[in-house]
């Protein structure tokens, strides 16, 4: 397995896909990321060269939070709320819905 973002991401599926297994990746950025550094969406996890896996773990690194850092800083904004008091802060501290659902 490769192991991008600290994350193994399965060999036998398409690139695009397989970066969508980290935490702060969805479809339309790894569509965004596979152009910016100008790898085929098509190839699949095994058959990437080891510069192409440096160009995605640098560009990933580099532009994107992701994983730890993206978690550690939604659960923060989530502290925050909850610790000045406001209505969704309440609303996470009784495991209730946010937005209204």
């Amino acid at each position: 397995m490769a192991r991008l973002a600290g994350v193994d991401i399965p060999r036998d599926k398409r690139v695009v896909i397989a970066l969508t297994y980290i935490y702060g990746i969805g479809r339309t950025r790894s569509h965004e990321i596979l152009a910016a550094t100008e790898i085929n969406e098509d190839i699949r996890v095994k058959d990437l060269s080891d510069d192409q896996l440096v160009a995605l773990r640098d560009y990933i690194e580099g532009t994107y939070k992701v994983e730890g850092d993206l978690r550690r800083e939604v659960a923060a904004d989530i502290r925050r709320k909850v610790e000045i008091g406001s209505y969704e802060g309440l609303r996470h501290r009784r495991g209730l819905p946010v937005r209204g659902q």
